[in-house]
Order: C-alpha cells, then sequence, then structure tokens
C-alpha cells in the first residue's frame, strides 16, 4: 500500500489565512448570531482559525473575536497564530464601515508565555529527534513509528503542516499491521480536514478503508480465537479490544464518509456530499472529530443545503425529516427543521426568508463559506422551478408574492432558468405572464414512431448486407 506525498506548497496551502475579498456577513436582530456559543463547540486549533475567520468576515463582531482568539492562542503551542489574528484584525479594519477599537487596548500577546511556548517546542522537538535517531540505530521498528507519528503530532500542534506531513507518510514505512496504517491514514486525513486540502481527502479515505478491512479481519480473527499471534499485531490505540469490533468500524466508517463528503463540499460536487454525509451515523461515533474538527451543526447545515440543492422533493422527506439517526443532528440546529418543512410544504418565501435569516451562521463556516452563495442560488432555482411546475400561465406579481421577490426581481429569476433550460416556457413581458411551452403530444408520438421506423428500416438493410458478403 503506497502513501502518495503530498507537495508541500500544496500542505501548506491551507495553513495560512486567505485575503481574498471576502463576504462581509452582517450580525444583527435580522441577522442573529451567538458567538460564545458558536466557539463553545469547538477545542484547539480548530477554534482558533474559525475565530480568525469571523474576524474577517463579521467586522461588527471582530473586536469580540478577537478577544476570544486570544484566549485560545494562549492555550495552544504556536505563537505564530497571533501574526495571523493581527492581519485578520487589520484587513477587518480596512472592510469595516465603522472604526475598530485598536486590537492592542482589547488584548495584547503574553510575551513571557510566547517565549516560554518556544523554548518547550524547542526542548522537546530536540528530546523527539533524539529518541528517534537512537531507534534509528537500534533498528526497532515498533519504536520509529511511534516516533515518527509523536513528531507528526508534534508538528502539527506547532502549526508546520509539511513537516507533519513528512513524518506521518514516513511512519508508513515502518508500519507492521493493517491497524497501524489505518492509525496514520486518519492523522493525515485530520492534517488534510485542518488545511482544508480537500483535493487529496478521497486519496487517504480509500487507503484508510483498505486498511480498515484488514485491521477489522484481524482484530475478529483474535476476538474468535484464530492465530498464534495475529491478536498481538492489533494494537488498542487502533482496534480497542473493550469496543466490539463491529462498534469500533462503525466510528472509523464515520470518520472516513465524513471526510469523503467534506471532499465533495470543497470541489462543489454537492450531491454526493449529501449522500455522504446522510450515511454518518450518531455523532458519538465522529469521537474525538467532534470538536476538534466539527461541530454536530455544522454536519446538520452542510447536509441540509446540500440535499435542498440537489435532491428531487420527493427524496428530502424520507431521507432528512424522518431519518431517525438526522434527526439527532437536527436537535443541535432547531430553524434546519423549519427550513425542510417550509420547503415540503412549497412555503418558498418562509424558505427564502430563513436562508437570508440565518446567512451569517453559514458564511462563517470555514468549509462552508465559499459555497453559501451558490448552494442559496441552487436552492432558489429549485424552487421556482418546482412552484411554476402545476401551472400552464400564471402573472409574475402572484409568483411575486410567493416569494417576496419585486415583478421585476421575479422576471429576471425566470429569465435565467428559461435560458438555462430549467424552464420550459416564455415570458410575456407587456402583460407579466409566464406561459409554459405547448407540446403537441400526438405530434411528438408520430415523430417518434417515425423514428423507430427508420432505425429498424436502416438494421433490416445492414443485417441484409452482412448476409450477402
Amino acid at each position: 500500500m503506497d502513501i502518495d506525498i503530498i507537495e508541500e506548497t500544496q500542505a501548506l496551502g491551507g495553513s495560512s489565512v486567505s485575503f481574498r475579498k471576502p463576504v462581509i456577513a452582517p450580525v444583527d436582530d435580522a441577522h442573529p448570531f451567538d458567538l460564545e456559543g458558536y466557539i463553545s463547540n469547538y477545542t484547539g486549533r480548530t477554534a482558533i482559525e474559525r475565530l480568525i475567520h469571523i474576524v474577517v468576515t463579521c467586522p461588527s463582531i471582530a473586536p469580540e473575536a478577537y478577544q476570544l482568539c486570544l484566549q485560545h492562542i494562549h492555550k495552544s503551542r504556536d505563537p505564530s497564530l497571533f501574526q495571523n489574528l493581527m492581519n485578520a484584525y487589520e484587513q477587518a479594519s480596512n472592510l469595516s464601515s465603522s472604526s475598530l477599537p485598536d486590537p492592542m487596548e482589547i488584548g495584547r500577546l503574553d510575551t513571557r508565555w510566547a517565549d516560554d511556548t518556544l523554548a518547550r517546542n524547542t526542548t522537546d522537538r530536540t528530546k523527539l529527534e533524539v529518541e528517534l535517531k537512537n531507534y534509528t540505530n537500534n533498528m526497532i521498528k515498533e519504536s520509529i513509528r511511534m516516533a515518527h507519528r509523536d513528531l507528526g503530532d508534534f508538528y502539527r500542534q506547532v502549526g508546520d503542516y509539511a513537516t507533519a506531513l513528512k513524518h506521518y507518510t514516513k511512519s508508513r514505512e515502518f508500519c507492521a499491521t493493517s491497524a497501524h496504517v489505518l492509525e496514520m491514514c486518519l492523522s493525515v486525513l485530520e492534517l488534510l480536514i485542518e488545511q482544508r486540502n480537500y483535493s487529496h481527502l478521497t486519496t487517504y479515505v480509500f487507503k484508510a478503508d483498505a486498511a480498515l478491512d484488514a485491521a477489522t479481519a484481524a482484530a475478529a480473527t483474535a476476538g474468535n480465537g484464530g492465530g498464534n499471534g495475529t491478536g498481538s499485531t492489533v494494537p488498542t490505540g487502533a482496534l480497542p479490544k473493550k469496543k466490539p469490533v463491529s462498534a469500533e468500524r462503525d466510528s472509523v466508517q464515520s470518520k472516513l464518509d465524513f471526510a469523503t463528503a467534506l471532499s465533495h463540499l470543497g470541489q462543489g460536487t454537492y450531491e454526493k456530499a449529501a449522500q455522504y454525509l446522510l450515511k454518518l451515523g450518531a455523532p458519538r461515533e465522529l469521537g474525538d472529530w467532534i470538536g476538534k474538527l466539527v461541530a454536530p451543526g455544522d454536519i446538520t447545515i452542510y447536509t441540509t443545503l446540500c440535499a435542498l440543492a440537489t435532491f428531487p422533493r420527493s427524496s428530502i422527506k424520507s431521507r432528512l425529516l424522518e431519518n431517525s439517526t438526522f434527526s439527532l443532528y437536527i436537535e443541535h440546529e432547531p430553524y434546519i427543521r423549519e427550513l425542510i418543512q417550509s420547503y415540503l410544504n412549497s412555503n418558498f418565501k418562509t424558505v427564502l426568508e430563513l436562508l437570508n435569516r440565518f446567512s451569517t451562521r453559514h458564511y462563517i463556516d470555514i468549509h462552508l463559506a465559499p459555497h453559501v452563495l451558490n448552494l442559496t442560488n441552487l436552492i432558489r432555482n429549485w424552487a421556482v422551478v418546482l412552484y411554476f411546475q402545476p401551472f400552464a400561465t400564471i402573472r409574475l406579481d402572484r409568483m411575486s408574492s410567493a416569494f417576496g421577490w419585486t415583478v421585476e426581481e421575479v422576471e429576471e429569476q425566470v429569465v435565467g432558468l428559461i435560458q438555462s433550460g430549467e424552464i420550459q416556457g416564455r415570458v410575456d413581458s407587456q402583460n407579466k405572464i409566464l406561459q409554459a411551452k405547448k407540446t403537441d403530444y400526438r405530434a411528438d408520438l408520430f415523430a417518434r414512431a417515425i423514428k423507430a421506423g427508420n432505425d429498424i428500416q436502416a438494421a433490416n438493410r445492414k443485417l441484409l448486407l452482412r448476409m450477402r458478403l
């Protein structure tokens, strides 16, 4: 099982803050957002990265986000994150319509803590590198693997993603069992998710899936008493003996499904993303990934927006509302249930109002933010198409009241859908009427019959020609 080593430039791509012009998301009575309640769902570096993203995306709450982010940075092992925070706050100041307070008045980096952290990082790095050198000289294969793993964990904590990836992939050479390979793949997947390196996720999911099958088979054999030394080769860290093999497999499989879904979301294939998200088990099956990488509420939003944008309405109810597992996720974002029910009841005005009201919640998500506008447009287009389906003709002013738009906005939306082929009809701009394209089913039937006859005749000619040869 070969491991693809990602280029260093790609590995570093997601670790820094992106300073492309972001969408400015408002926070007010019309767009409520509870910053402290939101960030309490995350820990570690994920909380810091999300707060830095919020500083840029929501300048109106940038000072509060700055203060919370500084507190989390002081709990980390990477003082360089403070510079990312300062850059983000400076960008927010330039984008904000009102002046923001001086960041030094809100909070300063504890220089003593920074010096102590850097010194401790140097000491720990030296210690781990010496251990790796000793194990390599002594040719202790398992110890070398664990030393590379520990160095990968260390460099990941201090923010050196390229070196962390190097040590994780290097540990593959010293893996003695499939469970070791599985542990390595899961570590790399966590690293790639933190980097938002979506294109490489599926590669390691595939390798982890193969290792999972082999590790599960080995654990099952050991549990049945088969083999002399098979049981001792499976480390307790990858497949604990205290848990049933099936339960542990479900937990790992949920992580792999989530990584695959995130890869599809990042690359804009929303239907596949929704399909994999709906395969997830209960939140507890994601284990330590909940909080460290994602929150249950995030999964709820990803699944719902991707499903509404791509699934036919007939499958929304059975796959979302009547899904007992997905109901556990909906509890974390109560407005999602109202959004789905309004969509099913063709109350599209409420659907669009909810999407607008909670747009800030969607834009502050680091994985979803680049796709919010596209997903919202897809849902809006689907809504217009579904609304028009039962009608042969309909006045645009009636549609404007149903969607909460002006007649001009409705006309612009409908014309765009007609041009893209999603609506078969035409607009009477003078009388403001949308008419469905009339189909002569009798003529269509005759045309298809004549075409079938011509095809049969051509096939017979070819057959007779072959018989003569």
